[in-house]
């Protein structure tokens, strides 16, 4: 029938590496969190040169926590580029030098959520602007919770020290993604990554510790 598409096989898109014929790569702008690279190379070994700038980032983590009762903790936090308060999961920069993925993300939900977890899964692996940024996102469900000892809480300091906590439902944190209500990406991801896993019970999720080949360091 004209206009359709039948699958004569299964196949499962992946991502994967494509290597480039590499010419010149120059560090044009140092800023104080992450840098903007120029690299120039070839798409084919008898092509033209193309040149293409983009930030330079070490990556990050972000953390779906869910309570025994299914709901999720939302934050609440001023973010100046776009101008308005979003409605995030906790999530932060990978910059400790060879400090293992689950470990950070256990540190910023202690450090942004006041919370630990026992139980980890990976969601989600993306690039979260993969045209103008290197920066690749593992986000982690996290459950059996448990609240960090006051006298243990890290200090939030600048847009950190606003910080508002929110629990919601995932069904409801489902339907403000679909409503167009929330843009953070780590959170609008984890949220329906969270939905879809729920389905089977959170059976199919990875385990913590998954390969996360697309992370800048293992590239």
């Amino acid at each position: 029938m004209p206009g359709t598409h039948e699958a004569t096989h299964v196949v499962k898109v992946s991502d994967a590496p494509s290597p480039r014929r590499l010419l010149s790569t120059e560090k044009v702008y140092e800023g104080r969190i992450w840098d903007v690279v120029s690299d120039t190379f070839q798409l084919q070994d008898t092509g033209e040169a193309l040149t293409r700038d983009y930030i330079e980032h070490p990556g990050a983590v972000a953390v779906l926590p869910m309570n025994n009762d299914g709901e999720i903790l939302l934050l609440k936090q001023y973010r100046h580029p776009v101008g308005m308060d979003l409605w995030e999961i906790p999530a932060g920069l990978l910059d400790v030098e060879g400090e293992d993925f689950v470990v950070g993300a256990a540190r910023e939900l202690a450090e942004e959520a006041d919370l630990a977890a026992g139980t980890w899964n990976v969601l989600a692996d993306v690039f979260n602007s993969p045209g103008s940024s290197s920066e690749a996102i593992r986000i982690y469900l996290a459950r059996d919770l448990t609240e960090v000892p006051h006298h243990e809480r890290h200090e939030r300091t600048d847009e950190e020290a606003e910080i508002e906590f929110h629990w919601i439902s995932l069904d409801d944190a489902v339907e403000s993604v679909l409503a167009g209500r929330l843009h953070n990406p780590s959170a609008v991801v984890g949220i329906l990554a969270a939905a879809a896993a729920r389905a089977g019970e959170y059976a199919n999720l990875r385990p913590a510790e998954a390969p996360w080949p697309a992370h800048p360091s293992q590239r």
